[in-house]
């Protein structure tokens, strides 16, 4: 992985696995112990200044659902992109919520 003004590698990667987890244990107890463990870290000592410990995917999940209430926020260049093509395409009857 590169970034756009440095051309050394991060040497960063990433590894997926899918686990049929009822091989090992049934569903209901894994989501316990799971649900234990995640309370468990949410409630570790935080440092200063930080009021949460966020677990995997909790950020994404909590703009997920506040995107899915109010939207995805498009910034004003692509919003002006858009209005033009209705404009261009003749489409009078679209009213945007930006």
């Amino acid at each position: 992985l590169k970034t756009s003004t440095e051309e050394k590698n991060r040497n960063i990667g990433h590894f997926f696995i899918a686990i049929n987890i009822s091989a090992f244990i049934d569903i209901e107890s894994f989501k316990k112990i799971t649900g234990n463990i995640l309370r468990s870290i949410r409630a570790s000592k935080k440092v200063p200044g930080q009021n949460k410990i966020y677990t995997a995917g909790e950020k994404e999940y909590l703009i997920w659902l506040e995107r899915k209430d109010k939207g995805v926020p498009l910034n004003e260049i692509l919003q002006n992109q858009i209005i033009a093509i209705c404009d261009e395409l003749g489409l009078k009857n679209y009213n945007f919520l930006f």
